[in-house]
């Protein structure tokens, strides 16, 4: 994380400010709405299963499995081949990301993964590695 642009996220309370401030801290916050107890992402101020707006922010276990998989070519001069994922989370939220320290085309559907916040583009993002097993 040392490497990311600490870009100043401001001291509003909306759910991206809240989630973007948490990755600049290394932690992966989820919202759950407390009037139904669903988890739900991306972050928004209306419960999107029961519409309260009774949100509170929960560490995410980090544990999840691949949902969807595909490989984006590139030319190496360009960074070369990376993969772009769905994952869902045990919390039974789906994210849009990428699963690193493997080769793209190695990535399939189902499999065990571990979220942790890394980078992209300078800005730190939720990634996946796989698990250990």
């Amino acid at each position: 994380m040392d490497h990311l642009r600490r870009m100043p996220v401001p001291d509003a309370t909306g759910p991206d400010q809240i989630f973007q401030r948490a990755l600049t801290n290394g932690e992966i916050m989820l919202p759950r709405c407390d009037d139904c107890g669903v988890y739900h992402f991306f972050p928004r101020v209306l419960c999107p299963h029961c519409h309260g707006t009774a949100i509170s922010w929960h560490p995410a276990s980090g544990k999840g499995r691949v949902h969807t998989t595909t490989v984006v070519r590139q030319k190496p001069e360009r960074g070369g081949d990376y993969n772009v994922c769905v994952v869902e989370l045990e919390e039974g939220v789906r994210m849009m990301s990428r699963v690193e320290g493997i080769a793209p085309g190695d990535i399939v559907i189902d499999m065990a993964v571990t979220a942790f916040v890394g980078g992209a583009e300078g800005q730190p993002a939720v990634l996946f590695k796989p698990a250990e097993v």
